[in-house]
């Protein structure tokens, strides 16, 4: 059976609007993903350099405990926002990223495993083995993240009927032949990691408490200056593999806001990171994050899966999205249930606001 061409224009039927609407939304929810369960990535990247001891270890694992799981549901709910509004372009990226989609899954189980399996016995050697797995899985799932949105801002080689197949690496170059991995998308990948490391250090650091939050607190400022050191190399690659996304900043308002709240959180987690003031450097964090993912889609928009080497077979807002009726129906649920969410997580910090240090042979 011949597979469907999608279109390449905004329907005529319904007003764009509603896709816009549901563009931002969708990459809010996953930006929210990566502030919320990026901590706890980077938390398990950096564990074994700031708690030393079995009881510090411990006060690490207590400090993510609270969330971790949580967190890790925002990222189902981004993509069920995605598979509502946009199913053309979820169907097309979970078929042309199987393999990495699968790494990312395996990664996420082993964290999970290695949280929970790691206190059932009092075996150094036990617990030794799930620390080694617990990192390993983090540093990998902050790798994967980082490179899987250096292939959305590259481009994939899709066909003229919207879709893909990748390998994991071809030339390691990011022109066509395309793998998951080149030297971009490794670039982006490592400045991942870099962040979302920096971002577990200040966690930890507001979190714990003793020689724990003073290695931290150490380990987040060297961070966040090799973030705002890779940050600038980050950008120069990216106009280079994908020069029309940084001409489309100039036309873009939301795009400027976006990189002024990047530029002002990092500046505040490196000062909150020198004073020594925790929560500020975790929530400079947080907002440097939010802003250079708020500025990357805001320049990407209406593309959602570039196309390479033809850009005029993209995947947009427009072409990928749904029914505009549905989409107005939806609205309204997502309305109801993202406040209720969001006071949900509100009254975990709440309820867990006390500072955590590890007492008796559990997880805290």
């Amino acid at each position: 059976m011949r597979r469907r061409r999608y279109p390449r224009r905004a329907p005529r039927c319904g007003s764009p609007r509603v896709f816009e609407l549901w563009y931002a939304i969708v990459a809010t929810m996953f930006a929210l993903y990566v502030v919320l369960d990026g901590y706890d990535i980077g938390a398990g990247v950096v564990h074994p350099i700031v708690a030393h001891t079995d009881a510090e270890r411990r006060t690490v694992l207590g400090a993510i405990g609270p969330y971790w799981d949580a967190n890790e549901v925002w990222l189902l709910a981004a993509g069920g926002a995605l598979f509502l509004a946009f199913p053309r372009v979820l169907a097309s990226a979970l078929s042309g990223f199987y393999l990495a989609i699968f790494l990312i899954v395996w990664c996420l189980l082993l964290r999970a495993i290695a949280i929970e399996f790691r206190s059932h016995l009092a075996e150094p050697l036990w617990r030794g083995f799930w620390d080694v797995v617990f990192m390993g899985a983090s540093v990998l799932l902050a790798v994967l993240f980082g490179a899987a949105l250096g292939n959305v801002i590259r481009g994939v080689p899709l066909t003229a009927e919207g879709w893909f197949r990748l390998t994991l690496f071809t030339t390691f170059r990011p022109r066509e032949p395309v793998g998951i991995l080149d030297w971009y998308t490794v670039l982006a990948g490592a400045f991942s990691l870099v962040a979302l490391a920096g971002h577990g250090a200040a966690f930890i650091a507001w979190r714990a408490t003793g020689d724990v939050l003073a290695r931290s607190r150490r380990l987040a400022l060297g961070l966040h200056v090799g973030v705002a050191i890779l940050w600038p190399l980050v950008t120069l690659a990216t106009y280079a593999v994908n020069p029309a996304m940084l001409r489309a900043l100039p036309g873009r308002p939301l795009a400027w806001l976006a990189i002024a709240l990047a530029m002002g959180g990092l500046a505040w987690a490196l000062v909150g990171g020198a004073r020594p003031r925790p929560l500020a450097t975790f929530l400079g964090s947080s907002a440097f994050l939010l802003g250079m993912l708020g500025a990357t889609a805001a320049c990407l928009f209406p593309v959602m899966l570039r196309a390479l080497p033809d850009p005029s077979r993209s995947l947009t807002a427009f072409a990928g999205g749904a029914a505009p009726q549905g989409l107005r129906a939806a609205l309204g649920w997502w309305a109801i249930g993202f406040p209720i969410v969001v006071g949900y997580f509100v009254l975990l910090f709440r309820l867990h606001r006390e500072r955590v240090t590890a007492t008796g042979d559990g997880q805290t």
